[in-house]
């Protein structure tokens, strides 16, 4: 039952995590003049309005059953309209980095809780909980940040690269799907090991 309980918080985590990751993207956006997620209510922490039946309920459960026992998923996208943003050149990065931004900040907050004020970690279930919180966030940002579409970090990548670049931007585009597959299967397992030193540089442990 223990167990049970333990899973279930975990799901939470992940949930919210990936709707703090959302809900900063729609807060950016409407700072630089784009109220489509204001309108359309995803303005908000309630999990229903960014809940995925897929994404937020089935596949974490199922990443869990199967080894190494995984929690992962993700959101509905928040909707914005980059010809509504101020910033017409840098404003869809602003966008897109305010997401693994509200992660690396969570991994920070968490992380460093652990580190300097360990006595409020009293139990090894609440440690466990942090631990998880810590990965789980440093593995959204770094995934997100990933120079690929439709992930969150080929935004920046269009917006620094120049323009005598722009046959690139096509080629990613084009074959976005083949580079997505490619990086899940030969890139993504090796993401454990930067996460894993990012968390003993946060913890210290």
């Amino acid at each position: 039952m223990n167990d049970l309980l333990i899973l279930a918080v975990k799901i939470v985590i992940v949930l919210y995590s990936v709707v703090i990751h959302e809900l900063s993207h729609g807060l950016m956006a409407n700072s630089l003049g784009d109220p489509t997620a204001k309108r359309m209510g995803r303005l908000t922490l309630n999990p229903i309005r960014h809940l995925d039946i897929f994404g937020s309920i089935i596949l974490p459960l199922l990443l869990y059953i199967v080894p190494p026992h995984l929690v992962f998923g993700y959101a509905k996208p928040v909707p914005y309209n980059p010809l509504l943003l101020r910033d017409k050149k840098l404003g869809p990065a602003k966008v897109a980095f305010a997401g693994p931004i509200s992660n690396i900040v969570l991994a920070l907050l968490f992380g460093l809780v652990m580190r300097f004020m360990p006595f409020l970690i009293y139990s090894s279930v609440i440690q466990e909980l942090f631990v998880f919180i810590i990965w789980i966030n440093l593995a959204l940002a770094i995934f997100n940040l990933m120079p690929i579409p439709p992930l969150d970090g080929h935004w920046l990548l269009m917006a620094f690269l120049p323009d005598r670049f722009n046959a690139f931007k096509l080629f990613l585009y084009r074959y976005n799907i083949i580079l997505f597959v490619a990086f899940i299967m030969f890139v993504l397992p090796w993401l454990s090991y930067l996460i894993s030193f990012l968390f003993r540089v946060i913890t210290g442990i």
